[in-house]
């Protein structure tokens, strides 16, 4: 997975009008701080360190958006084929909003950001050459302090929640949850931590009249055991300027991530999901499962035909 072209064109523009020293040094402070989780005092201080950023970690989050996005609108059944408006909340530069025009036909956007120097670059990317965003609308927002104001088919929140404090994310789920007209999704670290934090927010979501689309197959208690997690990952290509901003080499970098999306709505929980890469052997596929009865295993076989393709191809994260 990848950027889209459009994108990937207009973070080179911007790079071409800025000092490519100055960025690269900055990526490497915004890095430092982020791995150092700083919430209290991570801030993007000035353009350079929002290029640096954007360039760092607008393709990780881009494609996780994608890869939970598409899971959940499965479960929607004809709700794509109608145009959906959309709210990014705590936009950053975002990346979110590409993922959603890609996968969905979208009749307006809006993207709600704090930081004054996230929100103008994200702004400028969109007004790029041949972008389906020159239209979205771009606003200041503190999320928990004000009241987001609007409302929306679809609400993206990506690698928000954990940020806020602790005591604040009840009230800051209830106005996401306040502004979601269809359908909302929250995508967070694939760590131990990000999946503490959706499983809260499940809780307290359910307990609001919301409907769980994914990645559960049922909403009863998670079943999965104390020391483990839900997360996923996905592999993405890096640009030129991605390997410069990471002062690496490698041609990909996997992203791991864990997900929810919620709706108003019951959803379509048919199937169950792939929990962990398949273990493919000589003549079969053995897939850990995440179903509406609980855990389980299936051992798919050669003589199972059409079952055994399908497993073959399948990947952690799909429906099975």
């Amino acid at each position: 997975m990848e950027l889209p072209m459009t994108l990937q064109a207009a973070l080179a523009e911007q790079l071409d009008s800025a000092q490519q020293a100055e960025v690269l040094s900055a990526a490497g402070e915004v890095s430092r701080r982020y791995r150092a989780r700083e919430k209290e005092s991570f801030q993007i201080r000035n353009r350079a360190e929002a290029l640096a950023y954007a360039l760092a970690r607008m393709p990780a989050t881009y494609g996780a958006v994608c890869r939970a996005l598409r899971y959940s609108l499965e479960g929607l059944g004809g709700l794509t084929q109608a145009p959906l408006s959309l709210l990014d909340v705590g936009a950053g530069t975002g990346a979110a909003a590409w993922a959603a025009a890609g996968l969905a036909e979208l009749s307006s956007v809006t993207c709600l950001e704090y930081a004054d120097e996230m929100r103008k670059l994200g702004e400028s990317l969109m007004r790029g050459e041949g972008s389906p965003l020159k239209q979205a609308e771009w606003s200041r927002l503190e999320l928990v302090s004000q009241p987001i104001g609007k409302r929306a088919d679809l609400v993206v929140a990506s690698y928000v929640v954990n940020e806020i404090r602790e005591e604040d994310r009840g009230k800051v789920l209830a106005k996401l949850w306040e502004a979601t007209g269809k359908l909302l999704l929250l995508v967070e670290p694939g760590t131990p931590e990000g999946f503490r934090v959706l499983k809260e927010a499940r809780s307290r979501l359910l307990e609001s009249g919301a409907h769980v689309l994914a990645p559960c197959p049922q909403e009863g208690p998670c079943p999965l055991p104390d020391g483990d997690w839900c997360h996923f990952v996905c592999r993405i290509q890096r640009t030129r300027l991605h390997k410069l901003a990471k002062e690496g080499e490698a041609p990909f970098e996997d992203e791991k991530f864990s997900y929810l999306a919620v709706s108003r709505e019951e959803g379509n929980l048919c199937g169950a999901r792939v929990l962990r890469h398949p273990y493919r052997g000589k003549g079969y596929v053995r897939l850990e499962l995440c179903s509406k009865e609980g855990l389980k295993q299936r051992t798919v076989s050669k003589r199972e035909g059409t079952l055994y393709k399908a497993a073959k191809k399948a990947v952690c994260g799909d429906l099975f």
